[in-house]
């Protein structure tokens, strides 16, 4: 593998900055034009295509040969009588409003609809694994192979170009896929989302593919306490969400976007989840460090002489910004403290 002259390449510098795609995938667009003249261009494989100008392509696209020639003279409709339309009551427009909300809280997050893929062990010689579901071992081409039973301890290890688990001998690439609400372990700790298994050179690698909603509730769990200042959280996590979609369109590596150790930003499962860092990564879903309509590698550590020693003054203190918050500071405000000139972007979804 040469993930490691891959990551040599990434120095961090100010700003590094990568279009943001838009999403098409269940009608999630950018809230604002981010395609950056200049920027590093994202993998030809994304996962997400360019969402299209929907009024460009209406001006490009082919008439009808039923249409009418611009140079005819086309017939005058009759004027359709139009019915009064009643004016809402307060009381109606309160209704409405109660109910949109009701509507919109119903739906998922944004985050939920982009997946983070992470390495969670690199070149390891083999893995406990279990579920606590049932769940489904595919191939890479999607053609199921077995099925492993909830709570029964796993052994995986390479054999030859293959993964043999317990005594099965299956390809070099296997996807282990709980039910949504199961969970998987690799040894002790336990994850959200799908494992895929690799097995090159006689050692095992083993990626999380999560959700962005799910990695935030552990990446923000496991950099910062729950006990924070609620908008140190919020800057948080808007920190974590821009530095892991700059790997998600730039990946490390072509099996997984990025490591889950301090080397990038740590990540640990289902074991530092926290109400409070649920609401926090809710509270901005989508929101992200942008620089002139790029997203912006936003690099922190937990106190300004790190910052300083490793990333020459261009980062976020964590500390710092937990300092700011309980100054009074809005996230905002604190994320334009430590990465300035920058604004907040945002994914958002539209709905026809």
């Amino acid at each position: 593998m040469n993930w490691q002259q891959t990551i040599k390449r990434l120095k961090p510098y100010t700003w590094v900055m990568l279009p943001l795609l838009g999403v098409v995938a269940v009608g999630v667009v950018l809230a604002r034009q981010l395609l950056l003249p200049g920027a590093v261009p994202a993998e030809d494989d994304l996962s997400y295509p360019v969402e299209r100008d929907a009024t460009k392509l209406a001006a490009a696209s082919v008439p009808s040969p039923n249409a009418t020639p611009a140079t005819q003279a086309s017939p005058t409709p009759s004027p359709m009588p139009s019915a009064a339309v009643p004016a809402l009551t307060p009381e109606q427009e309160e209704l409405n409003r109660r109910n949109t909300e009701e509507f919109l809280s119903s739906l998922p997050s944004v985050d939920s609809l982009i997946e983070m893929r992470v390495a969670i062990a690199t070149g390891i010689p083999s893995a406990a694994i279990r579920t606590s579901t049932d769940a489904v071992v595919f191939d890479e081409n999607g053609e199921q192979l077995q099925t492993l039973s909830a709570e029964t301890t796993y052994t995986a290890q390479p054999s030859g170009n293959s993964v043999q688990l317990n005594s099965a001998q299956l390809p070099s690439v296997v996807m282990i896929d709980p039910s949504p609400q199961g969970l998987f372990y690799l040894g002790d700790r336990g994850y959200r989302g799908r494992l895929l298994l690799i097995a090159e050179g006689g050692n095992l690698w083993a990626v999380n593919f999560v959700d962005m909603r799910s990695y935030l509730y552990s990446v923000v769990g496991s950099e910062v306490s729950p006990s924070w200042n609620v908008e140190a959280l919020k800057a948080q996590a808007i920190a974590a969400r821009s530095y892991g979609l700059t790997y998600h369109f730039k990946p490390v590596h072509s099996a997984y976007d990025i490591g889950s150790t301090e080397r990038y930003q740590v990540y640990r499962g289902i074991e530092r989840e926290a109400d409070t860092i649920r609401q926090a990564v809710d509270a901005t879903a989508g929101e992200f460090v942008s620089y002139e309509g790029g997203i912006v590698e936003s690099l922190y550590a937990a106190s300004d002489a790190i910052v300083m020693e490793a990333f020459q003054g261009r980062g976020m203190s964590q500390l710092g910004a937990l300092d700011l918050a309980n100054q009074g500071y809005s996230y905002q405000q604190i994320l334009s403290n430590y990465y300035p000139g920058t604004e907040v972007g945002r994914i958002k979804q539209e709905f026809e």
